[in-house]
């Protein structure tokens, strides 16, 4: 070997609950949450973002989560595993919706096959028993949506953030409204029951991860600069 050459760096092991490499597990901080509304997330086999995904830990953080791997499944019940009635679950809808026609002062919205808002918002939201959530690029999550046509009899919820996702310059997401699959989940979660302080658990342990991928090796590529460090996360209300 010359001076010149450098050996290839060993693989770091991977967590076996997220499969993530070590360093940049977050495990040891998920705390696990009683969720009431249910949560069903599908991931396409093609999915490989293991090192800024976060459908797994998503799932880590919830008390009622089922999450599954593949293209198509025959129902709800036989993707979640147990009887579930289609129609009280609501799946992240993957259309386009045009923001003047949502109603003011909502941030979570449930629209018809059409991208309407439906008339009665209140009763609507609370008759929600679970949501689907699909994890991979938007066009795999378009392939999940079509490869699955039961998500059609189920209501179709539109999330509208007031701020961008916490990747930042991490990754760059399709629409600016776009957030990932664990902020996406506590967004509706926190609003669907009434408890913010889900959202406030799971961002926070999606800080951790992404300062953990700054901190860390796999942030530097060749030619290019490792991203700026991001700002500390707010501490939590003690309780």
């Amino acid at each position: 070997m010359t001076p010149t050459e450098t050996t290839p760096r060993p693989a770091d092991p991977e967590c076996p609950r997220c499969l993530k490499p070590l360093p940049l597990c977050v495990c040891d901080a998920v705390e696990v949450i009683d969720n009431r509304v249910e949560v069903l997330v599908l991931q396409h086999p093609q999915e490989q973002d293991k090192l800024l995904g976060t459908a797994r830990v998503a799932v880590g953080h919830l008390a009622r989560a089922a999450f599954r791997i593949g293209l198509s499944w025959a129902s709800l019940a036989k993707a979640v595993g147990h009887e579930a009635p289609t129609k009280r679950w609501a799946v992240l809808h993957l259309g386009s919706v045009e923001p003047s026609a949502m109603p003011a002062g909502r941030d979570l919205v449930v629209v018809d096959a059409k991208g309407r808002p439906v008339a009665d918002q209140d009763a609507a939201l609370a008759d929600i028993e679970g949501v689907i959530a699909f994890d991979g690029s938007w066009s795999q999550a378009k392939t999940l949506w079509w490869r699955n046509p039961w998500v059609l009899k189920a209501k179709r919820l539109v999330i509208l953030p007031r701020q961008p996702s916490l990747y930042g310059r991490l990754r760059k997401e399709p629409r600016r409204e776009g957030l990932s699959t664990l902020e996406a989940i506590a967004f509706v979660l926190s609003r669907l029951e009434g408890r913010p302080e889900i959202e406030t658990r799971m961002l926070s342990t999606f800080r951790r991860m992404l300062q953990r991928f700054r901190d860390s090796d796999y942030a530097v590529k060749p030619g290019r600069k490792a991203p700026p460090s991001a700002p500390p996360a707010p501490e939590e209300p003690a309780g």
